[in-house]
């Protein structure tokens, strides 16, 4: 049998060291997300609510078919979904428009760049009962609008208003955010490109529109998956705002995951609907993946 080397001591050492110094945080990850994740996945296989004290039972596919009937997981979903066609869309959009005109070499400019990315930097607690205050009944948006609706605007108390209202605190808190990263974007495009483009006589907001949408593409399919990520998971706004009324006209599927886990004690239905909400969001990730990689081939091409 052969003896190790020094030399080979050392390059089992340099090859081991990367790994070494992974390791708390491995070890911090598989405490705090991997192991959890398994129990989450195992459990919504099992029957475990009310009496946390019992072990939880086995009963196969049974959670998944009462999340197939249930009406109620159906209309988070489809709220959900109406969140991202709602907000997205918007997040994507605005932001940019909002970079281009921050983007622009002009005094005090830096001000306004800090006034839109202030929302991003307050707590949605904060954000949330602010808001909220100004949807109240007598709060500052129906005394504006006394004169054209006298009576006011059920802004968080009626169906038709509640989740569009909410959706209005989502598009607030991230437009600064999603600036930004547009932003990075815009300063990486030389200005020759422009200079040039000015020449050939497309100036003005055209060229825009020919340069800049063209040239943004990575960074606008970037803001389009993450802002529907985040759509996804909303729930903070929820709970501060509506706790999904009226009617559960304004609950998404995350707000009922928490209600089912600790207002109802169903640990495993909750995990049941966790789980359909890992594989939306594990598809979203993908999708997201994939124009990074995307990304990444343009810049080195």
């Amino acid at each position: 049998m052969n003896r190790l080397t020094a030399k080979d001591w050392v390059l089992i050492t340099r090859r081991l060291t990367p790994y070494l110094f992974l390791l708390p945080a491995l070890l911090i990850l598989g405490l705090t997300v991997f192991w959890p994740a398994l129990q989450a996945f195992y459990l919504s296989f099992t029957r475990y609510e009310y009496d946390l004290t019992q072990m939880p039972q086995w009963v196969g596919f049974a959670n998944f078919q009462r999340l197939r009937k249930d009406p109620v997981f159906w209309q988070t979903l489809f709220n959900t979904l109406i969140y991202l066609v709602g907000v997205v869309p918007i997040l994507v959009i605005a932001p940019l428009a909002l970079a281009i005109l921050v983007n622009q070499k002009l005094r005090g400019m830096n001000w306004f760049r800090a006034a839109y990315y202030t929302p991003v930097v307050i707590s949605m607690v904060v954000a949330g009962i602010a808001w909220k205050w100004l949807y109240a009944e007598n709060g500052l948006l129906n005394q504006l609008l006394k004169g054209i609706f006298p009576e006011g605007i059920p802004w968080l108390t009626s169906p038709r208003f509640a989740l569009f209202s909410v959706m209005a605190v989502t598009v607030w808190k991230g437009l600064g955010y999603y600036m930004v990263i547009y932003l990075a974007g815009l300063q990486s495009i030389p200005s020759d490109i422009y200079e040039a483009a000015a020449i050939d006589g497309s100036d003005g907001i055209r060229k825009h529109w020919d340069i800049t949408v063209p040239l943004m593409k990575p960074y606008i399919a970037l803001v389009t998956v993450i802002s529907a990520i985040s759509g996804t998971k909303v729930f903070e706004e929820i709970y501060i705002m509506t706790q999904g009324g009226p009617r559960n006209s304004s609950k998404t599927i995350v707000y009922y995951l928490y209600e089912q886990a600790f207002s109802n004690l169903e640990i495993s239905y909750a995990c049941t609907i966790g789980l359909v909400l890992f594989l939306i969001i594990l598809g979203l990730s993908v999708v997201r993946l994939a124009i990074d990689r995307q990304g990444g081939d343009n810049i080195t091409a």
